[in-house]
């Protein structure tokens, strides 16, 4: 049986990290969903067109990634796509009080809905997508926190 397993985030932008958790959960799961959400309340950096550009760069090689954007409920577009597992990353004890309640949240609005959380490596551990962010803005080093293909979109926008 194909698992549907869908990975909300702003992925603003998307990081190693992430990019990590995306193919552990392609081995755990047939496919993945890397739904990338408008979120407009947290005044991204990038548009959300972008960020959908970036993710399908970072993912294009990987069979069974699949990338979608999204504005509406996670359960609702969890629903859409029959995915009864979303995945959440989860670096430090700081992520884990948040993440459960979205977790329950999740669970009661619709019962049927898992969430599992995964870890990154340990290398990726600290990366965050407001750290390159803040590191963007002071033209700093990202090459090593970002998929290449990331890199290479966000270095031609300057």
């Amino acid at each position: 049986m194909n698992k549907i397993a869908l990975y909300p985030g702003t992925f603003d932008p998307i990081t190693n990290g992430h990019y990590d958790i995306i193919e552990r959960a392609r081995n755990l799961f047939g496919t993945v969903i890397v739904a990338v959400a408008a979120s407009v309340d947290k005044k991204p950096m990038f548009t959300l067109d972008e960020r959908i550009k970036m993710a399908k760069a970072a993912t294009q090689h990987l069979d069974g990634v699949e990338v979608v954007g999204f504005d509406n409920l996670t359960v609702e577009l969890a629903s859409e796509f029959n995915a009864k597992v979303l995945i959440r990353g989860l670096r430090a004890v700081s992520d884990f009080e948040y993440e459960l309640q979205l977790g329950y949240l999740n669970n009661s609005l619709d019962d049927t809905i898992e969430t599992v959380y995964l870890m990154p490596k340990l290398k990726h551990a600290f990366v965050s997508s407001s750290i390159v962010r803040n590191l963007l803005k002071f033209h700093g080093k990202t090459e090593h926190l970002l998929p290449p293909q990331v890199q290479s979109i966000i270095g031609g926008m300057n």
